[in-house]
């Protein structure tokens, strides 16, 4: 990328930002070459470009495509800068085994974001939970950020963090009956948003709640742009993506492999939950 690329669009940017940043220097040689031209910044509205701080918490055994999915929708926000923070800037592997390297660490990550997300997992979330660096950091990023996020089992981390205390959430459908433990209180929806907090259903909800808020913070164009160049039309082959369209064996089989996790994240989350109370 161009050091005028840079200079325009910050970190955060993707295909879609780059599209336009291609014409931000194109300047046409001749009256026939005008109409195939690509746009110039200057056509552009001006509300499509921002300054985002935008921030992604990774860590060991999260899920991928709670991060990757949002974070491809965030990335094509114009002008918006995006890190990838860890505890450390050691490379972290999910629990598919993906291994991402985070750009920052907690003490040089960005303050006063805009978007603070967080991705959910099974045992990488439940350890997570108990671990107060971990909790401190999201806690002191949620209580200035513009917007607090989660996919998935994320929003067992921001209840973990005392975030979610008299809002309404949701999460993955197996973990979502543990939300009144952070007292939080389980709602309906592909996504959730209760004032600045919005919280998605499992792992593919993260490209639902993301796109709708790129549409807030450009417009809807804009975010169907974003849509159309993702190709994102998903029509899955079966319709068992929610335990009430699944079949009832199939529901119960998933549910069962998950008892034992959900009732330690259970007593994480108490444990975590009282110890929020007492800062």
């Amino acid at each position: 990328m161009s050091q005028i690329d840079r200079r325009q669009f910050g970190d955060g940017v993707a295909a879609f930002a780059m599209l336009f940043a291609s014409g931000a220097s194109a300047a046409p040689s001749s009256s026939s070459d005008n109409a195939r031209a690509p746009h110039k910044m200057s056509d552009m509205p001006a509300h499509w470009r921002g300054t985002e701080k935008v921030a992604f918490l990774i860590y060991p055994g999260f899920t991928a495509l709670d991060m990757v999915g949002p974070q491809y929708m965030f990335a094509n926000l114009m002008g918006a800068t995006i890190q990838i923070v860890g505890k450390s800037r050691d490379p972290i592997r999910s629990d598919t085994g993906i291994v991402c390297t985070p750009s920052v660490n907690f003490e040089d990550a960005a303050s006063n974001l805009d978007i603070l997300c967080v991705p959910g997992g099974s045992t990488g979330t439940l350890a997570a939970m108990r671990d107060e660096e971990t909790l401190a950091y999201i806690r002191a990023a949620g209580h200035s950020a513009r917007y607090v996020t989660s996919v998935c089992t994320g929003s067992m981390l921001l209840g973990s963090a005392g975030l979610l205390d008299g809002y309404r959430a949701t999460s993955h459908w197996v973990t979502k009956p543990l939300l009144p433990v952070f007292g939080a209180t389980p709602a309906e929806g592909r996504f959730v948003r209760d004032r600045n907090r919005i919280t998605a259903e499992g792992v593919t909800a993260g490209l639902d709640f993301a796109l709708a808020l790129v549409a807030e913070l450009r417009d809807r164009k804009y975010a169907e742009g974003v849509q159309l160049l993702a190709q994102y039309a998903p029509a899955p082959p079966f319709n068992a993506g929610e335990p009430g369209t699944a079949p009832e064996a199939v529901t119960t089989m998933i549910d069962n492999m998950f008892a034992g996790l959900k009732e330690d994240m259970r007593a994480a989350a108490a444990a975590a939950y009282a110890r929020s109370k007492g800062l």
